[in-house]
């Protein structure tokens, strides 16, 4: 007798999973932000590539491996800087600048454009170079040739949506929102 299989129809698996989702984000909001932060960014990081060899393979260029260690390396950075950094750095926003604040939504912006945002990204750069190993000297020259264009395209690209990630979202998935839209920033930058 054949079975099928319903999970992605039945709507009540996506209701208790959602519902469990929000219960562990109630009992255990740092580790489950985490956790999701985790996986996303390796699935981010592997979408990417992903994307790169099927490129790579329409275009008859040289074959690009997937590198195995690439997405473990964003799950540790995920898993142990973005999840618990992110979930503090946003109720500190709130403590800082509540509603109640003239001009708060400007001043949130601002505060996590002009100082969260280039500190984040230094501490990414220092980190994924030394979970792959590289010397002093390699983080020193990347951060030269790399930190500015990268920071100016992070203001380009994230400003709007850390605008309404941290001024219309609310502060229990502020990180997931913004996990989920780096995963489709990894994928665009593919």
């Amino acid at each position: 007798m054949p079975t099928q299989s319903v999970l992605i129809r039945d709507s009540s698996f996506l209701t208790r999973a959602l519902q469990q989702y929000l219960s562990l984000l109630k009992k255990y909001p740092i580790i489950t932000k985490s956790v999701t932060s985790g996986i996303l960014s390796a699935l981010g990081n592997l979408l990417s590539q992903a994307l790169e060899y099927r490129k790579s393979n329409k275009e008859n260029s040289p074959k690009k491996k997937i590198n195995v260690l690439g997405p473990v390396h964003f799950a540790i950075f995920g898993l142990f800087i973005t999840g618990p950094v992110s979930h503090y750095f946003y109720h500190l926003l709130e403590v800082l600048l509540p509603n109640t604040v003239p001009y708060c939504l400007i001043k949130r912006l601002l505060l996590e454009r002009l100082i969260f945002a280039p500190a984040f990204l230094l501490l990414f750069y220092v980190v994924m170079n030394a979970l792959e190993g590289k010397t002093l000297a390699n983080v020193q020259n990347k951060l030269k040739t790399s930190y500015w264009p990268a920071m100016k395209m992070n203001w380009k690209v994230w400003t709007p949506i850390q605008f309404i990630n941290i001024n219309y979202v609310p502060v229990q998935f502020r990180v997931l929102f913004a996990n989920l839209v780096a995963l489709f920033w990894y994928a665009y930058l593919a």
